[in-house]
Formats: structure tokens, C-alpha cells, sequence
């Protein structure tokens, strides 16, 4: 799976660098349309995680997972047949929504085959998947310098070829065992009660929102960060692209020794702390970088990339092991599914989170830092009880042997 996730990643850094290019140049969009398709793909991609979810409770995991990376080799397949609005507009819904349903399976195969050791692989997951965007983005960059229609369509086939790829690795690893798909035999007495789900689940709910709120550093580094550089004249242009870099290099260097800090349940639920004060620390160097000279603007900038990259891996080890903690084991897929609305509503809410913060100036910066890091704090609280109690007592879907 680790294979996986590296050829996927790879495939996605092909295309993500190049989507906007490929619909100006290639389709001939407008900017208007092209927000538009990105907004559609986003929304249906809302309906990815938990409709994903509560199918990989019902069939074998892996053939859900073969099933979503051939609909989303066939959605960027079919970008490259058409340059009409509309099916553009269809097709990339249809591939925002394997891409977020295939995103949430992934995680759960790695959760039941990891077992104890999940933080870990977590990890090692996200070290390699950081490695594959860089790979396919160093590649991406190379084609660019043609500049030709046809490098564009070449980069799209790669990321079309990457799923495939991607569906024929997943046929060869083996179904990990589930909770929720547990088969007895024929004298075992059926459930008396139907697995708890998500959406009546207040606690984890309400984990989901603020989630949602602490995933809030990826729409930093995607919108803040290149736009406050786009639109100073103190800061060079060029420090954007190195930001990124330097984001990336920080997650493949450090994301598995940090993972370590958050190797149990309470030691994730623990890391909240320091988290908190990182998301701050982000907020007041994006609020310094307001102001001062052309140095003291980029050590600004670097020293909020720097504070929310930590941010980022801290949370990423603590959202991984807390949403499957506060999950019952017979229910896995449907609350992680409902986890993943987390990432894909901050998807749709954090850029416009981000460019009020930066059309309020510092104390927009300042507000944005801290509130993520009070929800940090609310989180730590909100969860507490629900950690230090048994875990919820749900009798397991049977599949009878006759």
C-alpha cells in the first residue's frame, strides 16, 4: 500500500500543477469557468468520504478501492477526449469524488491492517505520499518547459496511467480483516441491535467540526502564503515555490520521528497542547510579515511556513489516531467516511477563511491563528471523556456461513 500511495502521489503532482494550465490552454476556459469546474468537483467531492465510507463496511475493502481508481482513471481519461464545458465540468466532478472516497479507503485498509502500529504507518504514508507530489511536480515542471499542447495532454495520460497502475497494485494485496463484516456460524445468535452510526453520534460529530477548523494550514499554503507574496512588494515573488518546498522537504524529514510524540491514543490526544501554540506562533508571523522591510517580511513568511508545516504533521498524527479511536470497530468505514467531510469542507471554506485573514491585515492573522488554536484546546476537552471510557459496546454485523 505504501507502493500505492507513492504511485498515486506521483500521478496527482503531474496534474495538480498543471490543471489550470491544461483547461486555459488546452480547453480554452475562461478563469470564471475554471473556478467554476474546480467548484463543482469540490462539492461532489464532499459526497466522497462518507458515501465511500459506508460501502467499505458492507464489501470486501480492496474491491471498493479498485472500483474508485478506475472511476478516477476514467474521469482523467476522459478530460483528455473533449473540450466542451460541460462534460469537463462532469468529469472532473466525477474524479473529486473517487479522489475523496479513494482517500478515506485508504486510510481505513491501513487502519485495520496496521492495527496498534497505525500512527506509524500514518507516518510512513504520508512521507511517501510527500515524496510522490514532489517527484510528479519536479516532472510536471520539466514538461512545462515545452510549452506545448501536447505536454499538457502527456501529463494528464501519466496521471490517468497512475490509477490504473494504482488498481492493478490494489488487486494483489489481501482483504484485512473487519469488525463490521465478521462471519459466525449458522447457530450464532443474529444482533440485537444495529451497529451505532456516525450522524447520531453527537461527540464525534462535533469532533468532525472542529476537524474541519484545524485543517485549516493546508488552505495556508495553498492560498495565504502565495497570495500575501503575489500581492507585496517587499516580498520576492520567488519565495512562494520554495515555501512549498520547504514544506514538503520538513513532512519527508520529520513527519515519522515526530509521529513517535503520539504512538497511543493519550499521547495523541496530548499533542493538541503544543499544537495549539504552533497554529498561533503561524498566525503572528503571518500577521508580522505585514510589515517591515524586504528581509523581515521573508524571515516572517518562512517562519509561519515553518510553524504551520509543524502544525501540520502534528495534526495529521493526532487526526489519524483520534478519528479511529473515538470510532467503534464494527463501524469503521461509516465514521471515517464522515471524518473525511472534515478536508473536503475545509477545502470549500478555508480559502475564503484565509483571504479575509489577509484582506484584515494583522489582526486577521492574528484571529486566524488563534482560533484554530482555542479549537485545538476545545478539542483536547471535547474528547476527554470519551477517551478515558470503554469502548462503545456494538455487536457486530454477521455474515452467516449458510
Amino acid at each position: 500500500m505504501l507502493w500505492i500511495s507513492l504511485a498515486d502521489r506521483v500521478g496527482s503532482g503531474l496534474w495538480a500543477s498543471v490543471s489550470v494550465l491544461y483547461f486555459t490552454y488546452v480547453t480554452g476556459l475562461s478563469v470564471a469557468q475554471i473556478g467554476t469546474v474546480a467548484a463543482v468537483a469540490g462539492a461532489v467531492g464532499i459526497a466522497g468520504p462518507p458515501l465511500g465510507g459506508m460501502v467499505a463496511d458492507r464489501l470486501p475493502l480492496t474491491r471498493a478501492l479498485i472500483a474508485l481508481q478506475l472511476l478516477r482513471a476514467f474521469a482523467s481519461f476522459a478530460l483528455l477526449t473533449t473540450d466542451d464545458y460541460a462534460l469537463l465540468m462532469v468529469f472532473s466532478a466525477v474524479g473529486g469524488f473517487g479522489d475523496r472516497a479513494a482517500n478515506v479507503l485508504t486510510k481505513l485498509y491501513a487502519t485495520r491492517v496496521s492495527g496498534p502500529d497505525r500512527v506509524r504507518y500514518q507516518a510512513l504514508n504520508r512521507t511517501v505520499a510527500n515524496a510522490g507530489w514532489a517527484l510528479g511536480g519536479l516532472v510536471a515542471a520539466a514538461a512545462l518547459a515545452l510549452g506545448t499542447t501536447a505536454a499538457y495532454q502527456w501529463l494528464l495520460a501519466g496521471d490517468a496511467l497512475s490509477f490504473v497502475i494504482v488498481a492493478l497494485a490494489t488487486a494483489r494485496c489481501g482483504e484485512p480483516p473487519s469488525a463490521a463484516r465478521t462471519v459466525t456460524a449458522s447457530k450464532t445468535p443474529a444482533p440485537a441491535a444495529r451497529p451505532v452510526g456516525p450522524w447520531r453520534d453527537r461527540t464525534y460529530l462535533a469532533y468532525v467540526a472542529t476537524e474541519t477548523v484545524l485543517f485549516l494550514d493546508d488552505a495556508v499554503f495553498k492560498v495565504g502564503l502565495p497570495l500575501c507574496i503575489a500581492h507585496s512588494d517587499r516580498a520576492p515573488h520567488g519565495l512562494a515555490p520554495l515555501l512549498q518546498v520547504l514544506n514538503s522537504v520538513m513532512v519527508v524529514a520529520l513527519q515519522v520521528p515526530l509521529a513517535r510524540f503520539g504512538a497511543t491514543t493519550a499521547a495523541a490526544r496530548a499533542l493538541l497542547v503544543p499544537l495549539s501554540a504552533f497554529f498561533a506562533l503561524g498566525g503572528a508571523a503571518m500577521a508580522l510579515s505585514t510589515t517591515g522591510g524586504t528581509a523581515a517580511v521573508t524571515l516572517s513568511l518562512t517562519a509561519a511556513a515553518i510553524a504551520f508545516t509543524v502544525a501540520e504533521m502534528l495534526h495529521a498524527t493526532v487526526s489519524w489516531e483520534l478519528s479511529v479511536a473515538l470510532a467503534p470497530d464494527t463501524a469503521q468505514g461509516a465514521y471515517l467516511g464522515v471524518h473525511g467531510l472534515a478536508q473536503a469542507a475545509q477545502r470549500s471554506v478555508g480559502p475564503l477563511t484565509v483571504t479575509a485573514a489577509i484582506a484584515t491585515g494583522p489582526l486577521g492573522w492574528t484571529l486566524f491563528g488563534a482560533t484554530i488554536a482555542l479549537t485545538c484546546m476545545f478539542q483536547h476537552r471535547l474528547v476527554r471523556d470519551r477517551l478515558t471510557r470503554p469502548a462503545l459496546s456494538v455487536p457486530p454485523v454477521t455474515v452467516s456461513e449458510h
